[in-house]
């Protein structure tokens, strides 16, 4: 069996009450500056947070400035208002995008890198700022994976910093911040949530030890994301999503992702299309790819979704690929590229985009050439 790494944070905290055994936590630590990035939806529920933290003589920096997929250029204003401020410890408070930024700023505050010196895998020295964070949405998994994920402004290209010190030291999941996540957002990130799991099992490089985790991750995303977009109070459901996302994170580092992924990347970064709706645009066509060499492997992502066993391994399959393309269309979200009026002419911009993502392609199970990965964009199209 072939070796595999677990990295997790050294705390890590799941259901109801989640953010009050942060405050708790993080009290005890005798930190005074925390620089807390997050996004103005959710300030409302941090109040008491606030108002503890300040009576208890710990200073707080609050930054809601990351909006959207962010870029290094997003990174190095944060990292200046950070070391302005003289932060002894960040929290991100948000989506994967905050959590991301927040992750990276607490790596480099007292890091004498470049930020263009650790762009990669395993190229950060060190991380000496106490590091948490606290997911507002269900998708990226970010809280317990290594990796960030940035726009690179000076070639339009998708980078990511992959490190065991953006690993938070804690992680607290609490599904009720994803209360009042609007549904396109809830179905986007819970979608690549799925992907994540999918992703990991249907891997080059997949694990007997990430299995199990992708497995039920799958299970609990497909059964409960619906009713998570159609009642966004539904606790039970929002938990269940929460749960399967924080699962397909756990996969992130010791497996990571492949092609759904890789051929996504452009669709962020050239059109500015939100990573989840990426994911969803190209999920069932590059699984479609993957039939040849991974049949056996995606006739158990569909009995995780509830697909009768009966039949061959290709028919089980298809009849998954097809649920997914079901449930993609029951949240809601686009299902062509064509829908989000990219074009034949652009595809070969995309093309020559995705084939540069090799850190990703390598794990798919299935070789993609340049003409492969045209062919996948135009039958999303």
């Amino acid at each position: 069996m072939n070796k595999i790494l677990f990295q997790q944070p050294a705390r890590f905290v799941f259901g109801d009450g989640s953010v009050e055994q942060f405050m708790s936590d993080f009290s005890e630590l005798g930190l005074r500056k925390l620089y807390v990035m997050t996004i103005p939806p959710v300030i409302h529920q941090l109040v008491k947070l606030l108002d503890e933290f300040g009576q208890k003589g710990i200073q707080l920096k609050i930054n809601t400035e990351i909006a959207g997929e962010p870029t290094f250029g997003d990174y190095e204003r944060v990292l200046k208002e950070a070391r302005k401020f003289e932060a002894d410890s960040v929290v991100g408070i948000g989506g994967g995008s905050v959590m991301d930024v927040a992750k990276l700023v607490a790596a480099m505050l007292k890091n004498t890198q470049d930020v263009r010196e650790v762009i990669g895998i395993g190229l950060i020295k060190e991380r000496q700022t106490y590091l948490a964070c606290l997911p507002t949405t269900s998708g990226t998994g970010s809280e317990v994976s290594p990796n960030a994920i940035f726009l690179d402004e000076t070639d339009g290209g998708k980078k990511g910093v992959i490190s065991p010190f953006l690993m938070p030291d804690g992680a607290y999941v609490d599904p009720a911040l994803t209360i009042g996540v609007p549904a396109d957002v809830t179905a986007a990130t819970g979608i690549d949530a799925l992907t994540h799991c999918i992703e990991a099992y249907v891997n080059k490089f997949a694990h007997p030890m990430t299995d199990v985790l992708a497995l039920e991750g799958i299970r609990l995303i497909s059964a409960h994301l619906a009713t998570a977009c159609d009642d966004g109070n539904n606790l039970e459901a929002r938990t269940a999503v929460a749960r399967g996302s924080v699962y397909g994170g756990m996969c992130l580092g010791p497996v990571n992702t492949a092609a759904v992924h890789a051929l996504a990347y452009p669709l962020g970064s050239e059109y500015k299309i939100t990573h989840g709706l990426s994911n969803a645009l190209l999920l069932p066509y590059v699984l479609e790819y993957n039939m040849p060499e991974a049949a056996g492997r995606l006739a158990e992502v569909a009995k995780a979704m509830g697909v009768s066993a009966r039949g061959s391994n290709d028919e089980i399959a298809r009849k998954g690929i097809q649920l997914i393309r079901d449930l993609i269309a029951d949240c809601g979200v686009p299902a062509r590229l064509s829908e989000i009026n990219i074009q034949e002419s652009d595809l070969d911009k995309m093309a020559d985009s995705a084939i540069l993502v090799q850190r990703l392609l390598k794990n798919n199970v299935k070789e993609l050439t340049l003409e492969d990965i045209k062919t996948i964009y135009r039958n999303a199209l």
